[in-house]
């Protein structure tokens, strides 16, 4: 009974944070993850360390609750039966089978309930599944292995391909790969394997080979931007269109030869932009087997517009979690560090889906902030940790998607968006150049204040 009025009270106070434990017991129940591990090893085993104690010792890391994989072991050392050097060793051997895995069984334990709360974000493109994905190289790591005493470039401990579902806001799979200077292209046949009937698959020119357009085109839809090297067989005449919101938009129809030699009919929507990109393009181009029916020249230019969806995680994950732990320098240590922190972004994913269920897709998207809820979680983590026992949480791992929806939809009442709203800054000031001081090494901003307070009228 005092369990309960003190579990009531966290609801009550912050629902953010039961709502995150909740949904992390459901994705992430111990027994599923060590069962998990058992079926995609390879080499690794089980002796004493479990998989699921070190999914917790490094989701504490990468909520920045620890700062640290050390500090993390030594508050709960006296609780595991191993050294420090059994968790680096199992952290540093961990196979990319196995960190792949752990990703789609989050979005597997998930999604349903996602889509039982109605928390979905209206399709993209009705009648198809819509896919977006993308490369992210992981950043470079401290220099601790020897093989990088003497190195002065940045050692990039390897990057993964990430798929978003756009309408759950998920990641479902991730492709790790442990050369940090390969390209998005040579994973091509892993990203294949991933396709099913029906997709959309959205990405950027990087993407843009024979060989995954071939494959996309065998059985499902692609929405990808152009590369420059990718060279047209042949091409009809280019015809205004109409206008989307980034510029006027243009169609050809056009002919790509596949790795075979064999033609491939597509089409090629033109976007000639108001504004130019980062990189300074005035005009984009994106292919698409997609037929006019399901979207025409200015809805292709829209969909790929969505791409940006993607890097907008990533952006997420740099902010609210720590996914590139710069001390991880083996590269499937770091891989298997970034995985859990898309683990962790599918948990508060779940949360955000709660909200939009109970308050409004338009209100969420663009009043709350991911950040916020990220924040305090971790701000709450560790007293909830004490005054709730474990054994309260034990019943969401098995509890069904429909019954725990129903949970949080109740505790998506008890939130106070205010305490959530987003704040987006202003535009960005040009910055000046800077000419003073040039010959110093160093200034005192001490000083220069109160050079310039003496200076004011």
């Amino acid at each position: 009974m005092l369990l309960a009025k003190v579990f009531e009270r966290f609801v009550e106070k912050t629902p953010v944070s039961v709502m995150a434990r909740a949904a992390m017991e459901h994705a992430l129940a111990p027994e599923a993850l060590d069962a998990l591990f058992e079926e995609h090893t390879e080499k690794q085993y089980t002796r004493e360390l479990l998989f699921s104690s070190v999914v917790d010792l490094m989701g504490v890391v990468v909520a920045k609750v620890a700062p640290s994989v050390h500090a993390a072991y030594q508050a709960v050392a006296d609780t595991l039966p191993v050294s420090i050097t059994s968790v680096y060793n199992k952290l540093n051997c961990m196979e990319p089978e196995v960190t792949g895995a752990l990703v789609r069984h989050t979005a597997e334990r998930l999604g349903p309930v996602i889509e039982a709360m109605g928390g979905k974000i209206p399709e993209l493109l009705p009648g198809y599944r819509v896919r977006i994905v993308d490369g992210n190289h992981l950043a470079a790591t401290e220099r601790r292995l020897k093989v990088l005493h003497g190195s002065i470039a940045g050692p990039l401990p390897g990057h993964a391909l990430v798929v978003l579902d756009p309408s759950l806001m998920l990641a479902t799979h991730i492709v790790p790969c442990e050369d940090g200077h390969a390209q998005e292209r040579s994973l091509s046949a892993k990203l294949l394997e991933l396709v099913d009937a029906n997709d959309v698959w959205i990405a950027d020119r990087n993407f843009c080979t024979g060989m995954l357009l071939a494959g996309f085109a065998s059985n499902a839809f692609y929405v990808i931007r152009q590369h420059g090297n990718m060279r047209m067989a042949s091409a009809g005449t280019l015809k205004q269109i109409g206008r989307s919101d980034t510029g006027t938009v243009y169609e050809q129809a056009v002919t790509i030869l596949d790795p075979d030699g064999k033609p491939m009919v597509a089409r090629r929507v033109v976007i000639q932009l108001d504004t130019p990109t980062r990189d300074g393009d005035t005009e984009m181009a994106i292919l698409t087997n997609l037929p006019r029916s399901a979207a025409d020249a200015i809805a292709v230019a829209d969909l790929y517009r969505k791409r940006w969806t993607l890097e907008t995680m990533f952006q997420s994950l740099t902010m609210m979690l720590e996914g590139e732990l710069s001390t991880l320098g083996y590269p499937r240590a770091a891989l298997f560090g970034f995985s859990i922190a898309l683990a962790a972004y599918n948990v508060l994913s779940s949360v955000q889906a709660a909200l939009r269920a109970k308050f409004g897709v338009d209100k969420i998207q663009s009043e709350v902030s991911g950040y916020y809820i990220a924040s305090e979680v971790r701000a709450t983590a560790f007293g909830m940790s004490i005054a709730i026992e474990d054994i309260v949480w034990e019943p969401f791992q098995k509890m069904s998607a429909a019954a725990l929806a129903n949970e949080m939809l109740r505790w998506a009442g008890c939130v106070k968006l205010a305490k959530l709203k987003r704040h987006p800054r202003g535009p960005k000031k040009p910055v000046p150049k800077r000419t003073r001081f040039a010959k110093e090494t160093h200034v005192s901003t001490a000083r220069l204040l109160a050079e310039s307070r003496k200076k004011a009228p």
